[in-house]
């Protein structure tokens, strides 16, 4: 069987990197952006950063904004209609994971109209056309939505989040700015960045991970693991590595997948309105140590990258042991509550693994798993 990787057309990186969106329009010829961006973010000035490029090279667009921290059916929705209301030919996505998933969804729909029904995209499939063009400016270093094959939606009818997997939602162009990320608050920062580390780690342990997956995801490890301490005392050095990092995680995870944290996640997310980050990272220390047995030497690697020393003399189970550790020890570097109390209701859980166990997520994880022991997972941090 085949291997498939999927990337952008293009991405640029580094400092000033946003320049290059008005030479990427004009080049292409698109004549009308639709710029789908949080109301926080424009809010606070930093979607202007963008629009100024758009304004001084005298490029049209207009602005949507109708988007939650967990976008919605009728996110989605509102924004094919206001696309199709604008004549807008070509989408910029700018902001985390919320703006993307949203921008993904609509670019799907208007070049797939069969799918205006938002739930029938759930799941890996493979839509007939590629979406309407996107240049995605991530404003968070966690998601890696720019450069992935994914999105993920809400059904607040429903509670719960549904995943939708398809390479032909993927943005055109990736511009990975460190200066968009510089407005983020520390809190936020630690969130984003410990999803962007759960990224990298499920991705090198799911079932699907392979040389080319595993070379990207290792090194994201290291990156992270070097970086997030500086990002969250918003260092330059410590944003610049964490753009990259999250970046490199997204090339590795989008194309092989992820676990049950990711799964358990999303339910949280969907039914708590839980940040997707925060659920990550409290989840991932306990994920890791739960799968730990089915992973053979990779806790290794992981131990090595997150920059514990002498790996090479140590037991399997002082290496796992490590490997966990060094995880647990940057959550609680950068403030990351350590379990689920005051989230998790004891009531809810039923249907929390339920949810849990039926997300797109779940197959990739190493360990085979089961309702109940997600349910004790889940129990075992409230």
């Amino acid at each position: 069987m085949a291997n498939k990787f999927v990337l952008n057309e293009t991405s640029y990186h580094g400092s000033g990197a946003i320049k290059e969106i008005a030479n990427e329009v004009k080049t292409r010829g698109f004549k009308k952006a639709f710029v789908c961006s949080d109301p926080d973010l424009i809010k606070f000035g930093v979607t202007k950063k963008v629009l100024d490029v758009l304004d001084e090279n005298g490029l049209a667009y207009s602005v949507y904004s109708d988007i939650k921290p967990n976008p919605t059916i009728a996110n989605v929705q509102h924004g094919v209609k206001a696309f199709k209301d604008a004549g807008a030919d070509y989408i910029i996505a700018i902001g985390g994971g919320s703006s993307m998933d949203t921008a993904k969804a609509i670019g799907i729909i208007i070049t797939n109209p069969e799918h205006e029904d938002v739930r029938s995209l759930e799941g890996a499939i493979v839509t007939a056309k590629a979406c309407a063009p996107i240049i995605a400016v991530p404003t968070t270093a966690g998601t890696a939505a720019e450069v992935t094959i994914n999105y993920v939606i809400t059904d607040e009818e429903k509670q719960r989040k549904f995943v939708c997997v398809d390479p032909h939602d993927i943005p055109i162009v990736a511009v990975v700015d460190p200066d968009m990320m510089s407005s983020m608050p520390k809190g936020l920062t630690a969130f984003t960045g410990m999803d962007a580390l759960t990224h990298a780690i499920e991705g090198y342990i799911t079932k699907g991970a392979w040389e080319l997956s595993d070379m990207f995801h290792i090194k994201a490890i290291e990156i992270i693991a070097r970086s997030l301490r500086s990002a969250v005392k918003n260092e330059a050095e410590g944003r610049k590595g964490m753009a990259l990092g999250q970046y490199v995680a997204g090339m590795g995870f989008s194309n092989v997948g992820l676990g049950v944290d990711h799964s358990m996640a999303h339910t949280l997310s969907a039914h708590y309105d839980t940040p997707h980050g925060m659920a990550c990272a409290i989840l991932l220390p306990t994920v890791m140590a739960y799968n730990a047995p089915f992973t053979g030497e990779k806790y290794r690697d992981i131990a090595k990258a997150m920059g514990v020393k002498n790996t090479e003399n140590m037991t399997q189970e002082e290496y796992r042991k490590a490997a966990v550790d060094a995880v647990r020890q940057l959550s609680l570097d950068v403030g990351i509550p350590q379990d689920l109390k005051g989230i998790v209701k004891k009531e809810d859980i039923e249907v929390l693994s339920h949810d849990a166990y039926v997300d797109a997520c779940r197959p990739g994880n190493p360990r085979e798993t089961s309702e109940k022991e997600i349910a004790e997972l889940f129990n075992s941090l409230i």
